[in-house]
C-alpha cells in the first residue's frame, strides 16, 4: 500500500513545481541532444576514414609475413600463397583481395631522374579495390592482366620526368641477385587531385615486378571486408585458417599515423561529451535538491509512517527517471534531427584546404553521420543515466532527515 501510494507520489511531485520539472526535462533535453549530435558525427567520421584507408590499398585487414611489421623489409614474401589464397576464399565476409608488393626503383627519363616505390599488382583487383585508380582522371589506360613492361603512374611523377603517355622509362631497382634494370612504356597517367599522391603512383603487375626483383609471389594480401565492423571477428577466424608464417594485421598496423589521429579525434569527443554530460547533472542536482528541500515535511510524514530510507530513494529515482524520459524525448527531437541532416551528408573539403588526401588516403571529403535506431538507446542511456546520477546527492540528503527534526524545522 505504501510503495503504491509513494509511486502516485513520485508521479504527482512531477507536476507541481511544473515550470522546474520542464526547465529540467529542457536543460537535460539540450545536453543530451549535444551529445547525440556528437556521437553522430563521431560515427560518421569514423566510417569516413576507415574506409578511406580501406579502400586506397590498405584494406580492412591485411596478410603479411611474419615479422613484416617490425621490419618493413620489402623483400619478405608469403608463404604458402596459394594456401592463403584458398582459405580467404573460404572466408564468408570478404569483398576484394588484392594481392600487392612493393619495391623502391628509380625511374629515368633522359637526364631526370625521380625515386618511387613502384607497387605490383593484380588489375582486376586493383581496379574493384583501390579508390586511387578507379576514382582518379585517367589519360591513357590502365594496366590489363598479362601486361608486361607497361607502367602507369602519377599526374605529378610525369610532370617531373616531362613524360607522357607513349613514353619509355627507365627503371633501375634492387632485386635478388643484386641490381636490375627494365624498360617500361607508360601506358596511362593518373590524377587523383592530390599532389601528394600523384607523386607517388608508379604500378605494374605483379608478376612484373616479381620477375624484375626475382622474388616470386606477392608481399601482402589487402583484404576489404563487406562490413567494416567485422573487422576483428574476421581478422580472428583468418589467424586460425591461413599458413603459418604469414599474419593477419588491421589498417591501424598499417597507417599508424591515420588511427592515432582518429583517437585523439574520438578522446576529444569522449571528453567534450562527459563535460556536456556534467553541466547537465549540476543544473539537475540543483533542482532536486531544491525539491527535497522544499518537500522536507513531507518527505519527514512519510518517514513516520513507515516508509523505510530505500523507498524514499526509489521515490526520487522514480522522479529522476520521468526527467530522464522526457529528456530523451527531447534530445531525440533535437538531436535526432540534427544527425538525420548529418546522414545527408556534410562536405568537408573547405575545412581540407581543397586537398583531399593525407598520408596516402584519399578521402571522400563528405561525412555520412549516423542516424539509426541506436540513437534511441543513446538517447534513453545517456539522458536516464545523467539524471540518477544528478539525483545521487539529493537522495543521501533526503534519507538522512531526521523526521521530529524535519517536522519541528518545517512548523
Amino acid at each position: 500500500m505504501i510503495r503504491q501510494a509513494g509511486i502516485v507520489y513520485a508521479f504527482r511531485s512531477q507536476f507541481r513545481h511544473t515550470r522546474r520539472t520542464l526547465l529540467s526535462i529542457l536543460g537535460c533535453s539540450v545536453g543530451c541532444a549535444m551529445a547525440l549530435i556528437a556521437v553522430s558525427w563521431l560515427r560518421g567520421e569514423t566510417r569516413m576514414i576507415v574506409e578511406a584507408v580501406a579502400e586506397s590499398g590498405s584494406g580492412h585487414l591485411t596478410i603479411v609475413p611474419e615479422g613484416w611489421l617490425a621490419t618493413q623489409e620489402q623483400s619478405l614474401r608469403l608463404t604458402d600463397r596459394e594456401e592463403t589464397l584458398a582459405a580467404l576464399s573460404r572466408q564468408d565476409g570478404i569483398s576484394i583481395i588484392a594481392p600487392r608488393a612493393r619495391a623502391n626503383a628509380l625511374l629515368a627519363f633522359g637526364n631526370r631522374m625521380v625515386g618511387v616505390e613502384m607497387l605490383g599488382i593484380v588489375p582486376e583487383a586493383e581496379l574493384r579495390s583501390n579508390r586511387i585508380v578507379h576514382r582518379s582522371k585517367l589519360d591513357g589506360r590502365y594496366l590489363k592482366p598479362g601486361d608486361r613492361g607497361k607502367t602507369v603512374i602519377g599526374r605529378a611523377l610525369a610532370k617531373r620526368l616531362k613524360v607522357g603517355v607513349g613514353d619509355d622509362l627507365y627503371v633501375t631497382l634492387a632485386g635478388r641477385e643484386g641490381i636490375t634494370g627494365l624498360m617500361l612504356e607508360i601506358v596511362g597517367v593518373l590524377e587523383t587531385g592530390s599532389k601528394e599522391l600523384d607523386q607517388a603512383v608508379c604500378h605494374v603487375t605483379l608478376d612484373e615486378l616479381s620477375d624484375a626483383v626475382g622474388l616470386a609471389g606477392p608481399a601482402a594480401i589487402s583484404i576489404v571486408l563487406e562490413q567494416s565492423d567485422s573487422g576483428p571477428e574476421t581478422q580472428a577466424l583468418l589467424a586460425a585458417t591461413i599458413p603459418p608464417g604469414n599474419q593477419v594485421i588491421t589498417w591501424k598496423e598499417t597507417n599508424r599515423e591515420m588511427a592515432a589521429g582518429l583517437e585523439g579525434d574520438m578522446a576529444f569527443s569522449y571528453i567534450l561529451i562527459a563535460i556536456i554530460l556534467i553541466v547537465v547533472s549540476l543544473g539537475i542536482t540543483s533542482a532536486q535538491i531544491t525539491a527535497v528541500l522544499e518537500r522536507r515535511r513531507e518527505l519527514a510524514v512519510l518517514s513516520a509512517l513507515g516508509m523505510k530510507g530505500h523507498q524514499v530513494a526509489g521515490l526520487l529515482l522514480i522522479e529522476a527517471a520521468c526527467i530522464g524520459i522526457g529528456g530523451a524525448i527531447g534530445a531525440l527531437l533535437i538531436g535526432g534531427g540534427m544527425a538525420y541532416w548529418f546522414s545527408t551528408g556534410i562536405d568537408i573539403s573547405y575545412f581540407m584546404g581543397g586537398e583531399t588526401a593525407m598520408v596516402g588516403v584519399l578521402f571522400d571529403p563528405i561525412i555520412h553521420g549516423y542516424f539509426g535506431p541506436q540513437l534511441i538507446a543513446y538517447a534513453l542511456a545517456i539522458s536516464i543515466a545523467s539524471t540518477i546520477l544528478a539525483t545521487l546527492y539529493p537522495i543521501w540528503f533526503a534519507t538522512r532527515l531526521n523526521p521530529a527534526e524535519a517536522l519541528r524545522s518545517a512548523g
